[in-house]
């Protein structure tokens, strides 16, 4: 048998590792260490110790797994062999072997001689993190694996300079629901990473989301190297298909791409058309050397506001001076346009509606706030549309859940052309920024006294639907809480600039109609309407109260049913690893409420709706997060103080009547 010596890095100052105790490895076993930053496989054969390259040169097989037969290391992926402590190939092979180091049996162990590591080498991941970085990307959320983890790296190194910040998820559509809350909340792209094949296809959901709700995200997908590519190899989905649908803009990452422009541009893409942007590296692509400079957004952005032309302008104010009952309906695309929007309705004293995913723009202690309107609404909301005379809206869709009458004269304000008139004809599609226009729209109504009428009026109907709820809180089965309960004392106890992410399901229409807002901030799954959104939402949500800004230091409080919280469970996890201030309402009746409602309503069979359900609270102290249960009324305020006193993870857990939702 052909010999490297002693020593085979003779000529190398080399850095000593204590590798294993005394007698750890028997004669005959194999087992696998890491020195420094090297994985490497101890041997003992014939009373002596080797020190291998944990690598297989063949395949880049665990040569750690394998074992020693007839005197020989076997490969366990495909069966190659070398000697145990030289590493060579049997004779008549001309493969190089697996690289060796020398190893020493001292009194205290057994330690292998290392050459110095090299300094780490820049990577074209280095180089796209970095540009993602420098657009404002402070957020990334993923799961590490096998075919992202050059760009996994490059997230690693920058994490550690302080350019991001990475949270480590246990699903990846948690990851692309928390990038999509965040993105909802902020107007700033957060980042979602996954492998290629399923961890990529699990984003979708999540992506899906932050596409129909138009929120800014970037995906970041590993995927096969491109030698392999369209060959159907492991893990291979043909991803630019996948998220053909979904992504506003997606490209490859290739050898020659010009990378850091190649990330500017997905930045850009997600930021301006306010969607996904999807980015693929390809396994070997991603960890090539670059020297290429980051790319900031300087020079790239022009400034934003669409002004609406003089003559539709004045049309509008003729109609909103004309008008004896002027509603203003404001939804999500508003959101970041309200003060203007409040001061025009101020101006006019029009009652404010919001559509559900609008709650809480308008705060519900306003004087002209009307509540929502539609399948989540209140009373007072739908009296007042069908009342007016004139709708105002801003940034709304007129689906079918939003409830918009289409027999009311309308204005529809909104920067998307495509959304003007979108389902059908209305008075006066006005084009341009809604805090532009609502501002023009003020200025040119001048200085005259607003009509008290309609705000007057706004106050009866509140205590008349005030009232109401107060008779529905007295309603008691003993089969659990009435929702009408629980979310006045949530509305009691929670912080007035809460950050609220809600899921879907009876639970939310139940939010939507009893919960009134001092100030909060809602957070919803809108147009797809995913179950399970809730509790990854408030994760991205947390991600925003971390940075300096309008969000800082605010408590996150999600609410969801079961059927909801069941989807991410396990995410409760992730909440405790990373001390996230999250309390999560979660609504207990161990069934799909809305699900089986609509199966009676249809005339169906109430059939396969029913859940069998852990004890959630006991489910969170297993986790590490505070857990408290609810099952009586007079539990409620001191579970509520409780959770809400802890700076972490809370879950409140609280049974819920069905029939009283």
């Amino acid at each position: 048998m052909e010999s490297r010596g002693d020593d085979p890095h003779p000529n190398e100052e080399l850095t000593w590792y204590k590798a294993l105790e005394p007698e750890q490895l028997s004669e005959g076993r194999v087992t696998g260490v890491t020195c420094g930053h090297r994985q490497l496989c101890l041997t003992r054969h014939e009373g002596r110790y080797g020190a291998l390259d944990a690598r297989c040169p063949h395949q880049g097989g665990p040569l750690a797994e394998g074992s020693i037969e007839n005197g020989w290391l076997r490969c366990p992926w495909h069966g190659w062999d070398f000697h145990p402590t030289s590493g060579l190939p049997p004779g008549g092979f001309d493969d190089g072997g697996v690289e060796t180091f020398p190893a020493e049996e001292r009194e205290d162990g057994v330690y292998v001689g290392l050459p110095a590591e090299p300094g780490r080498a820049r990577t074209v991941s280095d180089a796209m993190v970095e540009t993602m970085a420098r657009w404002g990307v402070r957020w990334v959320f993923g799961m590490v694996g096998h075919s992202n983890l050059n760009v996994a790296d490059a997230v690693r190194h920058a994490a550690g300079d302080g350019a991001l910040r990475y949270v480590a998820i246990r699903h990846e559509g948690a990851a692309a629901f928390a990038a999509s809350a965040y993105g909802k909340l902020t107007g700033t792209p957060a980042a979602c990473l996954a492998i290629a094949g399923p961890g990529a296809t699990n984003l979708l959901t999540g992506l899906w989301d932050a596409h129909v709700d138009r929120s800014p995200v970037l995906a970041l997908t590993g995927q096969v190297a491109t030698q392999v590519l369209g060959t159907g190899d492991f893990q291979e989905v043909d991803l630019r298909a996948a998220y053909g649908g979904v992504a506003a803009w997606s490209a490859t990452v290739l050898p020659d791409s010009r990378h850091a422009e190649l990330m500017a541009r997905a930045c850009k893409s997600a930021v301006l058309e306010r969607g996904v942007a999807h980015l693929v590296f390809p396994d070997e692509v991603a960890g090539r050397s670059s020297d290429e400079a980051a790319a900031s957004p300087e020079g790239r952005l022009a400034e934003p506001g669409i002004r609406a032309p003089e003559a539709p302008l004045a049309q509008a104010r003729a109609m909103l001076a004309s008008a004896r009952r002027p509603v203003i309906i404001v939804g999500h695309g508003a959101r970041s346009d309200m003060a203007a929007v409040t001061a025009l309705a101020e101006r006019l004293g029009a009652p404010v509606l919001t559509t559900f995913k609008a709650k809480g723009q308008i705060a519900d202690d306003h004087a002209l706030a009307a509540g929502v309107l539609g399948r989540s609404g209140t009373p007072v909301a739908s009296w007042f549309m069908n009342e007016a005379d004139l709708l105002l809206v801003f940034g709304a869709s007129f689906s079918t859940h939003t409830g918009i009458s289409a027999k009311v004269p309308t204005i529809q304000v909104d920067r998307d052309r495509m959304a003007l008139a979108k389902f059908h004809a209305v008075g006066l599609p006005l084009w341009g920024d809604i805090g532009p226009v609502a501002g023009e729209l003020l200025a040119g109504l001048g200085d005259g006294a607003p009509d008290p009428s309609q705000r007057q009026e706004l106050a009866e109907r509140w205590r008349l639907w005030r009232a109401e709820k107060a008779r529905r809180r007295g309603d008691d089965r003993g089969r659990g809480l009435a929702s009408a309960s629980l979310f006045e004392a949530l509305q009691r106890h929670v912080p007035r600039d809460a950050v609220m992410p809600v899921d879907v399901g009876n639970n939310t229409y139940s939010f939507g109609r009893y919960f009134e807002t001092s100030g909060q901030t809602v957070l919803m799954s809108g147009y797809l309407g995913s179950i399970g959104f809730a509790l990854p939402a408030a994760m991205g949500a947390w991600a925003a109260t971390q940075e300096p800004g309008p969000w800082s230091g605010r408590k996150v409080v999600s609410v969801s049913g079961d059927g909801g919280l069941g989807q991410y469970l396990a995410e409760l996890t992730t909440l405790v690893r990373h001390g996230m201030d999250v309390t999560h309402v979660v609504l207990v009746d161990d069934q799909l409420g809305k699900i089986a409602k609509e199966q009676r309503a249809g005339g169906w069979e109430v059939w396969q709706t029913d859940l069998v359900n852990p004890d959630f609270a006991a489910f969170a102290r297993s986790c590490g997060a505070f857990g408290v249960r609810v099952d009586r009324p007079d539990e409620l305020e001191p579970a509520l103080e409780a959770a809400l006193a802890v700076a972490g993870p809370a879950l409140i857990e609280v049974r819920t009547d069905p029939a009283l939702m």
